[in-house]
């Protein structure tokens, strides 16, 4: 049995930017984020009959690759070229759907699994290739890149996406004292809801052919070089502004990035001392991220379910062998 378990991400800024719409014709993309403890677990194991059975919110249970209706876990099967015999089961802290980069740490997860399967050890960096070329060239998502490196690498990164199709991962390294106070002012809160970010991606693809939205996002790029510096300082207070920046910047991209609840409650986590924040994922729904330097008091306030978090240093890791 082999168990994989696989970070969920947080994106700060410059999300957008990694679509390949944006990069190819600015030249490149660039997003800082970090990698969190909660996570993806993808577990295998030896199937006893000569078929595939793979669980998640349903089941099947089938004789060959071609019939399986579960995009990802068949084209992750056809890559690493594992044909029959296997049952695979997916497990995760944080529901899908919520903008946290699932889809991507599932696949990642899987592909690290199925490796570990086949006796192979890979890089993390094939890994992320390999999850993106499934997501995007084959299975045609309208996404970006950003969320298989960051479930691949871990940590806090500084990524970015060249229009050669590279992708450069730089750490951003940060003292034990100021990782502490980053985790002690951040902190996810749950607007409510699961969706398919699908649409209000497809639709930012198609407006970065409009000059105004493409200057909004060439601006929210020169935020991940604002924020890498600051990190880099361990100006640790110049998250919150940075933030607020990048959001307003974001809510311009597509319609339905943003609604009424979100921006009422965007409105009192200010009014109750956040220093800035953004909805992460597509939009519409998922978890606020919040910066204040008293969580204590801005929780008593938002009325949502809370979901702290620390930094996740590995990336997708092999945790069970045997």
């Amino acid at each position: 049995m082999i168990i994989t378990r696989t970070p969920f991400r947080v994106s700060f800024v410059g999300g957008g930017s990694d679509l390949r719409e944006f990069y190819s014709k600015n030249g490149y993309g660039a997003v800082v984020s970090t990698a969190i403890n909660r996570y993806m677990y993808i577990v295998i194991h030896p199937y006893f009959h000569d078929k595939i059975r793979v669980k998640y919110s349903r089941t099947e249970d089938v004789e060959n690759i071609d019939e399986i209706r579960h995009p990802i876990v068949r084209e992750c099967l056809k890559k690493v070229q594992v044909e029959k015999g296997i049952e695979i089961t997916s497990f995760a802290d944080v529901p899908a759907g919520t903008g946290l980069g699932s889809s991507s740490s599932f696949t990642v997860g899987l592909l690290n699994a199925l490796y570990a399967y086949k006796g192979k050890v890979v890089s993390k960096e094939r890994l992320a290739q390999e999850a993106c070329e499934i997501e995007i060239d084959i299975l045609g998502e309208p996404i970006g890149k950003q969320d298989q490196y960051a479930a691949a690498y871990g940590n806090i990164n500084y990524i970015r996406f060249n229009k050669d199709e590279t992708v450069d991962v730089s750490p951003i390294l940060l003292t034990e004292s100021a990782k502490k106070r980053l985790e002690e002012c951040l902190c996810l809160y749950h607007v409510g809801g699961e969706r398919r970010s699908g649409d209000i991606l497809s639709e930012q693809k198609n407006n970065i052919s409009l000059e105004d939205k493409y200057q909004k996002l060439r601006k929210m790029v020169t935020l991940t070089d604002e924020l890498k510096d600051a990190l880099h300082a361990e100006q640790i207070s110049a998250v919150g502004d940075i933030l607020n920046r990048g959001w307003l910047y974001k809510k311009e991209l597509a319609s339905g990035i943003s609604n009424d609840c979100i921006d009422k409650l965007y409105g009192k986590a200010v009014k109750h001392g956040a220093i800035g924040g953004k909805l992460l994922g597509a939009g519409g729904t998922g978890f606020l991220l919040l910066y204040s330097e008293n969580q204590g008091e801005l929780k008593k306030h938002m009325g949502c379910k809370v979901l702290p978090f620390h930094i996740d240093r590995e990336g997708t890791k092999i945790i069970f062998y045997e």
